[in-house]
Formats: structure tokens, sequence, C-alpha cells
């Protein structure tokens, strides 16, 4: 029964190092949706503010304010999806670029415990 739970068909560091990665995707998607949580509210503001009144006039309109928490909150979600996303592909290239740059150095510390010293 025990050796149903344990999964040999892939090495340990190969698993460790999935899951480091994994992780650090995990983090900067959550990095992402934390700055474009601080980002988008501002972008917002200054997309829907009006420009360029005369003398500091005020635009008088009506508005339907259901429509308006609807558009913020749809932008403000997309903000984070797509923060989310950028973050979660940063998190995987850093953690491929450890990878590789660790494999890199257990591959050239081997090869220099093989090699003879020179006579």
């Amino acid at each position: 029964m025990s050796s149903r739970l344990q999964d040999t068909s892939r090495p340990a560091p190969i698993r460790a190092t999935v899951k480091t990665i994994v992780i650090l995707m995990l983090v900067g998607a959550l990095l992402g949706i934390a700055i474009a949580s601080m980002v988008v509210p501002p972008a917002i503001s200054w997309y829907t503010s009006p420009g360029g009144l005369p003398g500091g006039g005020q635009i008088q309109a009506v508005v339907q304010i259901p429509e308006v928490i609807r558009y913020a909150t749809s932008y403000l979600i997309r903000g984070q999806a797509i923060g989310a996303g950028i973050g979660a592909v940063l998190g995987l290239v850093l953690g491929v670029f450890n990878y590789v740059r660790a494999r890199r150095v257990a591959t050239a510390l081997t090869q220099a415990r093989l090699t003879p010293p020179p006579a």
C-alpha cells in the first residue's frame, strides 16, 4: 500500500524544482494582483475624468450608479487578472532561469571533480 502512495517515476530533484517553480509562479501572481490593485484605481479615475474644461467648469451629468460600479469593478478585475498573468509568467521565467543556472553550476562542479589535475 505504501508503494502506491510514493511516486517514484520522477527523481526527487525534479519534483522539488517543479514545486519551487510553481511557488514562484503563485507568488508572482499574488504580487501582480497586489500591484494591479494599487495601479488600476488611479488609472480608472484618470481615464474617466474630463480634461480641459474652460474656467474650471463642472460637467453636469446624470450618472447611472449601477453602470458605473459595473464598469469600475470589471476594469479592476480585468487589471488584476492581467497583473496575475504577468506575475505568473515572471515567476515561471525566474524559476526556469534559477533551475538552469543551478544545473550549470552542478555540471561544472561534477566535471571539475572528474577531471584529473594536470601533472
